[in-house]
Order: C-alpha cells, then sequence, then structure tokens
C-alpha cells in the first residue's frame, strides 16, 4: 500500500530523499500519479502553508518543504502528462520589470505547483509585453505579479493597462503581492487579487479560478 501519510510527513519535515523514495515505492506499486499528488504531496504542502500562515514555519522551512515536493513532483510529472491529466489551472509569475527579488516569487510559484496549478515561471525583471505574450501563447488562468521595492510597483499597473491595450486583461485573472504591496493598492490598479504571503496567494489563486 502507498504510504501517502509517509510522503506528506516526509514533505513536511522537508526530507526530499525520503519523499523521493516514497513516491517512487507508490509508482512502482501501481498506484496512479493524480493520485500520489492528491493524497500525498498536496496534503503535505496545505499543512506547510497552514503552519506558515500561523508563524510555526518560516521562509527556510517552506522553502526545504517545497524542494522536497519538488522532488516527489519530479517522478510524477511525466507521469501525468502521459495520463493527460489536467492542472488545477495554469499560472503564469513574474517580478515586475525593473525587480530583481525572487525568493517570495520562487516561494509562490513551489506552493503553487504544490497545490496542483501548472506554473509558468517567467523570472524576474519582467517587461509588461512578457506577459501580454504569454497570455496569448500560452493562455495561462492567472497572471500572477511580485514586487519588493515601492519604486518597482508602479509597473504592476503599467502591465495591467499593457493587458487592456492588447486586448487580453479579460481573458486572465491578475494577482498581486510582495512587501510593499496592499489590498488598498491593488484595488487602485484594477488588479483582481492580492495576497499577502504564498500560502494565501494559492488561497487566492484558487478563489479567482474557482478551484
Amino acid at each position: 500500500m502507498a504510504d501517502f501519510q509517509g510522503i506528506a510527513e516526509s514533505l513536511i519535515k522537508g526530507n526530499r530523499n525520503r519523499v523521493s523514495e516514497l513516491v517512487q515505492e507508490a509508482v512502482d506499486e501501481g498506484v496512479g500519479p493524480s493520485e500520489i499528488l492528491n493524497e500525498g504531496l498536496v496534503p503535505g504542502m496545505n499543512v506547510v502553508g497552514v503552519k506558515f500562515k500561523a508563524n510555526e514555519f518560516y521562509v527556510p522551512e517552506v522553502l526545504i518543504a517545497a524542494r522536497a515536493m519538488k522532488a516527489g513532483m519530479e517522478i510524477i510529472k511525466p507521469l501525468l502528462a502521459e495520463t493527460g491529466a489536467e492542472p488545477a489551472a495554469t499560472l503564469a509569475i513574474g517580478t515586475c520589470k525593473g525587480d530583481l527579488h525572487d525568493i517570495g516569487k520562487n516561494l509562490v510559484a513551489m506552493m503553487m505547483e504544490g497545490a496542483g496549478f501548472e506554473v509558468i515561471d517567467m523570472g524576474i525583471d519582467v517587461d509588461p509585453e512578457k506577459f501580454v505574450e504569454v497570455i496569448k501563447e500560452r493562455k495561462p488562468d492567472v497572471i500572477a505579479m511580485s514586487a519588493l521595492l515601492t519604486t518597482t510597483m508602479p509597473a504592476m499597473k503599467t502591465t495591467i493597462d499593457a493587458l487592456e491595450a492588447a486586448g487580453v486583461r479579460d481573458q486572465v485573472k491578475t494577482m498581486i503581492g510582495g512587501a510593499p504591496v496592499t489590498q488598498n493598492y491593488a484595488d487602485e490598479i484594477g488588479a483582481d487579487g492580492y495576497a499577502p504571503d504564498a500560502a494565501s496567494a494559492v488561497d487566492k489563486a484558487k478563489e479567482l479560478v474557482g478551484v
């Protein structure tokens, strides 16, 4: 029997080798990749999110847990593709034009993968035009932008304006976050959602796309 609880607990502890072992054992036993994801990896990552929100876990613990989750995902990702299993939704994420800080963005990307989203990581210092391009080419359900500096926050508005100008604004939900960003700012620039931290970002993205 696949040890889903063991997968979840090892993930929470950040034991990537144990996660890999248990995921591989489950695969060898013929357990479906969707089941491994939904019964083992996602529940483990959910606990990490809850602990993070409650200040029981901090960024280092979350990053270690997310890496453990990634180790499990590497095994099942090709199998998920073979079965044609659809991701919960697709999210494109990047830091705004001018912003080179990516720890928060990476954390959100890992948490989103852990929640079953397909993540398109656009990296740092992303031009508004790049966001427009990704919507046209990849059709994500959500665009997520982060900024760590007050000086780069205006690029969020520029990006939303660019989506509007390109006629793709209504094809996608927009989310923003980062240390200086607030709900008021999200309202002001017309973003669909705001999240104060990575765990909340997952909840907000799910809410926006209805999964």
